[in-house]
């Protein structure tokens, strides 16, 4: 019989999706039993946070996971527990998990913070995690990070410790669970691991054996089945329903394996049009992706060739701009040539005109110094006639005509130094 429960186990590990709020790992179609009602008790110390018990499934039907005090695997993290939901023809697990914000637990009333929604239990400030005494037991003499308040638990308050299906809760995620589910998770700690696996060891924890009233019911630390910190279960939650003889167990199984090999095909279906919604999806988006590359692409190149035409062109007029440099000084330069042969000229026709009048002067002057002395020299034509008609006269001084001036006698020099006077 053992052998054969270990196979139905294998058997009903579902490789079907996680649920969007918790990691699904078993389903069966068998409820789980009702919560115990136990007391909690005293926490260890400072920093240690409250986990609540819970039914877990095993080789050998349903088995308790005592609630145990454990320490936080980083501050500021919170415990959302996991709970049994249904899921159409099986129930199955969700698992918990560390975060900043607590999630949704299937609306379980676990007791001592987690009544069904959120957490009452403390909150992290300054590093430290601050007790509300009014749900959880501490000892104020060690833990001195307390506060009290007062929280109202649900009227219609039971043991139920499943959601959805027959007889369960019927509590769906709010708008704040939803958006912690999608926070960053941290799964379990090895402690609490480790609590559960010695749990599914201890054969007084199997509900067929206690009927949904464990011996174990909480602990102080994880892993701690034994001493002063143990705490029993004071009564069931509810009556607990054995399977009535080993023909309706093993139609139960039956009814469990097929029902495992239904879902495990809705799982394949379903993880096949998964895959081709996926695969639609990225195809999708991989056209997209290629369409965007290539209009971006062909921007680019758009933008390149219009920035390399207005290089060439800017290159162009660079160089045309040089080409017509070298003109420009060439005509700067003949017109600079012009300008000096005009100038040359002008300096000729200056120096011309000079000669000009450098040769006009002189030659007035020449024939004005001239004159005096050929009119001089020219003898008076009445004197000539007077000569041959009539005697000579008397001596007197002859009357001589004006003449120009006269050039100074001309002294000599003797070879012995004295001036020879002039003849």
């Amino acid at each position: 019989m053992r052998t054969i429960r270990l196979l139905l186990l294998t058997l009903l590990i579902l490789a079907i999706p996680a649920a969007s709020y918790g990691q699904i790992s078993v389903a069966i179609v068998i409820a789980p039993p009702a919560l115990p009602v136990y007391v909690q008790p005293m926490a260890p110390a400072s920093g240690y946070l409250w986990t609540p018990g819970y039914w877990a499934y095993g080789g050998e039907g349903y088995f308790w996971v005592p609630g145990t005090w454990v320490m936080a695997p980083e501050v500021g993290l919170l415990w959302t527990p996991g709970y049994w939901g249904w899921r159409g023809n099986a129930y199955a697990w969700n698992s918990g998990y560390w975060g900043e914000h607590v999630g949704f637990y299937g609306g379980v009333n676990y007791g001592y913070g987690y009544a069904g929604i959120g957490y009452q239990g403390g909150y992290w400030r300054n590093g430290a995690f601050n007790y509300n005494r009014s749900v959880n037991n501490v000892n104020v003499t060690n833990i001195h990070n307390v506060y009290n308040k007062t929280v109202i638990n649900n009227p219609t308050y039971n043991h139920v410790s499943y959601n959805g299906g027959r007889g369960g809760t019927h509590v769906r995620p709010s708008a704040r669970e939803e958006a912690a589910m999608h926070e960053r998770h941290t799964a379990e700690t090895a402690p609490q691991a480790e609590h559960q696996q010695s749990a599914g060891r201890n054969h007084e924890l199997l509900a067929s054996v206690n009927h949904g009233r464990p011996a174990i019911a909480a602990t102080s630390k994880p892993g701690e089945f034994s001493g002063h910190g143990v705490v029993a279960a004071r009564r069931a939650g509810a009556p607990y329903k054995a399977t009535a003889s080993k023909t309706a167990e093993r139609k139960t199984l039956a009814i469990s394996s097929s029902e495992h090999r239904r879902t495990e095909n809705r799982a394949v279906t379903s993880s096949q049009e998964n895959k081709a919604t996926e695969n639609r999806a990225a195809a999708t988006r991989s056209n997209e992706n290629r369409a965007a590359e290539n209009r971006a692409g062909a921007a680019r190149s758009d933008e390149n060739k219009t920035a390399e035409n207005k290089t060439s062109a800017s290159r162009s007029n660079e160089k045309a701009a040089e080409k017509g440099a070298p003109a420009t000084r060439s005509n700067e330069r003949a017109a600079e040539n012009r300008a000096a042969t005009t100038r040359s000229n002008e300096r000729t026709a200056e120096n011309k005109a000079a000669a000009r009048r450098s040769n006009e002067k002189p030659v007035t002057r020449s024939k004005e110094n001239k004159a005096p002395e050929q009119r001089a020299a020219k003898p008076a034509p009445h004197q000539a006639t007077a000569a041959h008609a009539q005697p000579a006269p008397r001596p007197q001084t002859a009357h001589r005509p004006e003449a120009g001036p006269e050039k100074a006698p001309r002294t000599e020099k003797n070879p012995g130094g004295k001036d020879k006077q002039p003849q």
